[in-house]
């Protein structure tokens, strides 16, 4: 078997699984934000069933209208707070709360091993961990929420190998939009995308974080890592829970092989209106900016912002566009504050946000209006995904953001 399997048959109680078999499996985290929960708590009432399965393994995050912008988006979170208090699971109020996708690893709630289900779609960030984690519907979490388990088809696994050093301001998010361009929106429909090569190896998790991330923006089903010793290291340092190593047979099947040089990558950029319309930064023309955003649970983390302050520091955001960065967390921005990251980005004319999903999906704290065009770190760039129909959304890595924001225009990190 490979990794996918070998973890869905540990959780199934079954010594083999194969791809196209449906399984019950047990969950070891099961999440949903304020936007999914609302939904799948109603679900839960339904069955009649008073207490959660297990509240330490149940975690409720509101991150996506929060701080609240309106009556609406007050009442979903005060639904998540009541329901918290009710059953006592894991709930982080605004102020100790960050993106769902950045405070789970940090908190020490997901090790190697796990099997995660999220009402959200990027749950398949904790691939980065070696842990099978994947999205569902509310409805599906409302279930898992009173039962412990989830009923799946097992997907088949798409290995894609990465060759090569990659070069400076070339990161995770470089080789997943890369990827995606290649492969297209669709090319891993319901399958496990495993990452591997000399290139994922010298990765940071943080890298790895992102690419797990956008394995949806291809059509995965989830997106894994080999759990080695960063993953296994990272997991240490963050829960008391033991990490469970699953390795892949070296006679594992695979739907799909994909290799790739990538030590001449150049960043990358999509254009609108996919992720999979995509180009080297080079290639993308002559651009002008409106709103750059940092951030978001696929480009929130200390590296992140690490990357965005060496080249914003000591300059100033272009006066026709507005600067938005977003740290993934409280402790990211705490983090960042105290390596002079936050100092240097208002001093560089950016506006800098508590923890939010905001401005990802159009939410708030950064709308566009009709005709503006924005690059933001952030994973999709459909139609009206951030504001307006008919405003733009460009989807880059920190870097190309950070220069970008000074140039006035999407450009590669150099100038």
């Amino acid at each position: 078997m490979n990794l996918a399997e070998k973890i869905l048959a540990a959780h199934s109680g079954k010594p083999h699984v194969a791809p196209g078999e449906f399984i019950s499996a047990k969950v070891d985290v099961v999440l949903a934000n304020d936007i999914t929960a609302p939904i799948a708590i109603r679900e839960f009432r339904k069955l009649g069933v008073e207490k959660v399965f297990d509240p330490k393994k149940i975690v409720l995050v509101p991150d996506h209208f929060v701080p609240n912008k309106d009556i609406a988006s007050a009442e979903q979170a005060k639904m998540l707070r009541d329901f918290a208090r009710e059953q006592g699971v894991n709930f982080f109020e605004c102020g100790q709360m960050g993106i769902e996708h950045v405070i789970l690893h940090e908190k020490g709630l997901v090790v190697p091993g796990d099997l995660v289900v999220g009402a959200d779609s990027h749950t398949c960030t904790y691939g980065a961990l070696g842990a099978f984690a994947t999205g569902m519907g509310s409805t599906d979490i409302g279930a898992a929420m009173a039962t412990g388990d989830v009923w799946m088809k097992v997907p088949p696994t798409i290995k894609f190998v990465y060759h090569g050093k990659l070069p400076k301001y070339v990161g995770g998010k470089d080789l997943i939009l890369y990827t995606i361009g290649q492969i297209g929106v669709d090319g891993a429909l319901y399958a496990a995308m495993q990452f591997s090569g000399e290139a994922i190896d010298e990765l940071s998790m943080e890298g790895r974080f992102t690419m797990a991330n956008m394995a949806i923006e291809a059509g995965g089903k989830a997106g894994l890592f080999l759990a080695d010793k960063k993953a296994v290291e990272y997991a240490r340092n963050h829960s008391h829970r033991k990490p469970v190593v699953f390795e892949p047979d070296a006679d594992a099947e695979y739907q799909a092989m994909h290799e790739y040089d990538v030590s001449k990558l150049e960043p990358q950029v999509a254009l609108p209106h996919l992720p999979s319309n995509v180009r080297p930064v080079s290639q993308v023309g002559d651009i002008s900016l409106d709103q750059v955003v940092i951030g978001s649970c696929t480009n929130g983390r200390f590296e992140d912002l690490q990357m965005a302050a060496g080249i914003l520091k000591g300059k100033k955001v272009n006066s026709n566009l507005r600067c938005i960065i977003i740290p993934g967390s409280q402790q990211v921005y705490m983090d960042a504050l105290r390596a002079g990251y936050i100092e240097a980005f208002i001093e560089a004319g950016c506006a800098v946000s508590t923890p939010t999903c905001g401005p990802c999906l159009g939410g708030h704290m950064g709308i566009l209006a009709a005709g503006e065009k924005c690059l933001a770190t952030t994973n999709r760039n459909f139609i009206g995904r951030m504001g307006s129909p008919r405003s733009e959304v460009y989807l880059a890595g920190p870097a190309v953001a950070a220069a970008s924001a000074i140039a006035g225009k999407i450009v590669p990190p150099e100038i």
